[in-house]
Order: C-alpha cells, then sequence, then structure tokens
C-alpha cells in the first residue's frame, strides 16, 4: 500500500531508493571540517556516512551501541580503549557499546558509521 512505501521511505533518508549510489559521493571533504550526512536514525540504528578533513576527528566519547565504522576512502587512527588501530578503504571496525573511543583522519577520509542499540 502507499501508506506502507512513505513508511519505508523514512528508514533510509536522503538518498535515492531503487538506483544505485556510491557511499563516498554523498558527503565531501571540507578543509577544517567533519561533514556528514545521516542515511537512517530509528531508536535502534543510526547511519551516518562522514567525510573528515585530515587532521580532523572526533574526539574521545562513548555510544550507547556497538559502532561499526567502514572506511570509504583515505586512511584513519582509531582509538579504542587506547588501543591505537589503522584503517584503511574497504575495512571495518567495530567499536563495543560504551567503549571509549576517538576517530583522527590521516589524510582526507570517509567512513560509513552504523551504530546498532538495544531495544528499549
Amino acid at each position: 500500500s502507499r501508506r506502507e512505501e512513505v513508511a519505508m521511505e523514512e528508514l533510509i533518508k536522503n538518498v535515492k531508493h531503487g538506483e544505485e549510489f556510491s557511499l563516498r559521493n554523498l558527503v565531501q571533504v571540507e578543509p577544517g571540517r567533519v561533514n556528514s550526512l545521516t542515511l537512517s536514525q530509528t531508536p535502534g540504528c543510526k547511519i551516518t556516512v562522514f567525510a573528515i578533513a585530515a587532521g580532523e576527528g572526533m574526539s574521545s566519547h562513548a555510544a550507547a551501541g556497538d559502532a561499526m565504522v567502514t572506511c570509504l576512502e583515505g586512511k584513519a587512527q582509531i582509538v579504542i580503549d587506547d588501543i591505537v588501530h589503522e584503517v584503511s578503504p574497504g575495512q571495518t571496525i567495530v567499536i563495543p557499546a560504551n567503549a571509549p573511543h576517538s576517530v583522527k583522519a590521516l589524510e582526507p577520509y570517509k567512513m560509513l558509521l552504523v551504530v546498532v542499540k538495544p531495544q528499549e
């Protein structure tokens, strides 16, 4: 039904449905900035694409859910519980819920972030 179609469109937004696209083309790296585009945000799941200028990033923080980061372009240093990881295109790392972590772009960097939270 049309009502179900509208509900489905609202789950994943900011992209055309039923057409191929490149995640890394959705956001652009700009000097000195962290840019992002939210693709979905529900109580249990958030999907965001980020473009981070070299030297920029996100200082240490924690999330209520498991965070899966997939590198789309460039290189970044991701520190999880004081352990340093370097991610390159095509690589993915899961940050456990509530683990302190930070992200720093070593070069212009794009990533897909999927955060999955426990159901209330």
